[in-house]
């Protein structure tokens, strides 16, 4: 407020805490100091007033495929759900709540959403379910996501539950670097994933919004193993100091080019594509160093190839790059993708090749629903027409412009 204003105050509003507010807010007013280890028991307890029992939290595996049960206090846990064809999986996949009719209530899961990211789903069941009680758990959920999202930081706890399996030590880095594996906003969404999610080395993405533009890097370093690893951690943390002391695309990397090559030699590189996209014009800005292009997907059907000059890959040292432009209309997508993609050869010898990329891309598309949902199901059924082979590190990272404006979100509702 200027100097000598007053905020306007009604008097007659109802300030008084309702059941929701006191549940809720319970919740909150522990948050901040309870352990990670009593998230989950903290919920089933509130949930408990309410009238809900058998509360379960499901957290998402690295690879993506299994929805597996948080242990603890007041906890059911039980076998870990497929995402495909479960309730707990539709859930989870369209961001929607989910009824399952027993033979005494209702089985409700909802998804645990933190910045349009997927934590997991919570499930709970009651004797029935009204829109009061869909409401407030839903409000609840996204409470707990958060809570998740936040508490994951001081422990291994749920890092522990999502493993399926043994993971390398050169995954576990890139693990550590990666950003939420999706965001979504009014105006622009984004996933990505990474296979084999256990065993990953040299590929990474990166990607953050500043105001109106929408920062994005897709990196395959060379070699495999721990030495790609570290590689890729320099890659990264070159390109998030630059970005963050907010030089253009050119500046951004001349220094990628230099960490790199000051590090390791003109003998080690990166390949990489850094992009800008303003999400409130849709014009993109982007270069390619040595890596595919990038798939534009329009009535999700790809329509071309955004070609550019060619830029050296990062670390070679001095070259001078090329930045190309583009605009996009409200809806489409680009897909970035590493060569492990495509380079990877079929059950028979045959190489896998841009051209079968694009033929599966679009057979599957029309169901591929949101961003999150489609990268994923183009992963899994790529996976699957490759006879589950991967002998490269492969990412994918899609990107949807919607357009549109988001003010409205900052206005209360009333």
């Amino acid at each position: 407020m200027g100097e000598g204003e007053q905020r306007s105050f009604d008097a007659s509003l109802d300030r008084s805490e309702g059941f929701g507010e006191r549940l809720l807010g319970g919740l909150l007013d522990r948050a901040h100091e309870i352990p990670p280890q009593l998230v989950g028991p903290m919920v089933a307890e509130e949930v408990g007033r309410i009238g809900g029992r058998d509360v379960s939290i499901l957290l998402q595996d690295y690879d993506q495929l299994t929805l597996t049960p948080l242990p603890g206090r007041k906890l059911t846990v039980g076998e870990p759900e497929r995402i495909d064809g479960s309730a707990a999986g539709r859930a989870f996949l369209q961001e929607v709540v989910v009824e399952q009719p027993l033979a005494e209530g209702v089985r409700v899961f909802l998804p645990l959403l933190d910045g349009g990211d997927q934590v997991g789903v919570l499930a709970v069941t009651l004797d029935s379910a009204d829109d009061d009680d869909r409401r407030l758990l839903w409000r609840l959920a996204g409470l707990v996501g958060d809570l998740l999202t936040t508490k994951n930081g001081y422990t291994d706890h749920f890092s522990r539950v999502r493993r399926r399996e043994a993971m390398s030590v050169a995954a576990e880095i890139q693990w550590s670097l990666l950003p939420p594996l999706a965001m979504t906003t009014p105006r622009v969404s984004v996933a990505g994933i990474l296979e084999p999610a256990y065993d990953i080395a040299g590929d990474s993405f990166d990607y953050v919004l500043n105001d109106d533009i929408l920062h994005l890097a897709v990196i395959d370093a060379m070699g495999h193993g721990l030495n790609a690893a570290v590689l890729a951690t320099v890659a990264i943390g070159a390109y998030r100091h630059a970005r963050r002391t907010d030089v253009g695309l050119a500046e951004l990397y001349v220094y990628m080019d230099t960490a790199i090559n000051e590090q390791f030699g003109p003998e080690q590189f990166v390949t990489a594509q850094m992009s800008r996209l303003d999400i409130a014009t849709g014009r993109l800005e982007w270069v390619n160093a040595g890596h595919p292009a990038p798939l534009l997907i329009r009535d999700r059907r790809v329509i071309g190839r955004p070609e550019n000059p060619g830029t050296l890959p990062v670390g070679f040292g001095g070259s001078q790059p090329k930045i190309s432009e583009l605009d996009l209309r409200p809806g489409d997508r680009l897909l970035f993708f590493t060569d492990g993609l495509v380079e990877e050869h079929r059950a028979e010898g045959e190489q896998f090749g841009e051209e079968r990329l694009i033929e599966v891309i679009e057979r599957v598309g029309p169901g591929g629903g949101n961003v999150r949902e489609a990268v994923r199901t183009f992963s899994h059924t790529l996976m699957r027409e490759r006879g589950g082979v991967t002998t490269d590190d492969a990412t994918l990272l899609l990107v949807e412009w919607h357009g549109g404006r988001a003010d409205h979100l900052a206005t209360p509702r009333t």
